[in-house]
């Protein structure tokens, strides 16, 4: 029987109450609360930046970086209509998928070769090394199937939201998707 995810959800109600006022004095210039905020929320920005780019090195970095100056800049108009971890992480979304746009406009950002670099998956069935083997197949994966692959998979996003996001057709999307899916079970040696 399986049990809604919601079940296992973490009480954030007071990690929200204590963003709130964070935000709050933040909002007011009062740069350690945002420094606050940023040592709580860094961790989570710089992944989904990470797997979004592919990779967590120095443009992930400087993507993160980026993303916090968006915040620090918009957080007098943030009106709490949500909670500030999930306007920050939609922040750092967009923030990464401007990036993945810049890419685009870029010559032969989107081909396969990358995959070449790829190394030849854990043989010895060590979670950990798989999880680095799935990061780094998922990291080398052309950037709009990553994008799609991120945010439909790990992000929870519809086709209908990568779509209008990615500006793409919904069909598009799906078949990015199983673009990327197909690619990974490739290179990770699972059987199709």
């Amino acid at each position: 029987m399986l049990t809604a995810v919601a079940d296992y959800a973490p009480d954030t109600a007071p990690a929200d109450a204590e963003d709130r006022a964070l935000v709050g004095a933040a909002a007011r210039g009062e740069v350690p609360a945002f420094e606050t905020l940023y040592r709580r929320h860094a961790g989570r920005v710089h992944g989904v930046i990470g797997r979004l780019v592919g990779g967590h090195g120095a443009r992930a970095e400087d993507l993160t970086q980026e993303a916090f100056v968006r915040a620090w800049q918009a957080l007098p108009a943030f009106r709490f209509e949500s909670a500030f971890s999930t306007w920050l992480h939609r922040l750092a979304v967009n923030t990464a998928l401007m990036e993945l746009r810049r890419q685009r406009s870029r010559p032969g950002e989107d081909d396969d070769a990358a995959f070449d670099a790829l190394g030849t998956p854990d043989s010895a069935g060590h979670g950990t090394a798989l999880a680095m083997d799935l990061e780094r197949a998922v990291a080398t994966l052309p950037p709009r199937a990553r994008a799609v692959l991120v945010l439909f998979d790990v992000e929870g996003w519809t086709h209908e939201e990568i779509a209008a996001e990615l500006d793409m057709a919904v069909g598009s999307s799906k078949a990015q998707l199983h673009r990327a899916r197909r690619l990974l079970r490739d290179r990770l040696g699972e059987p199709a």
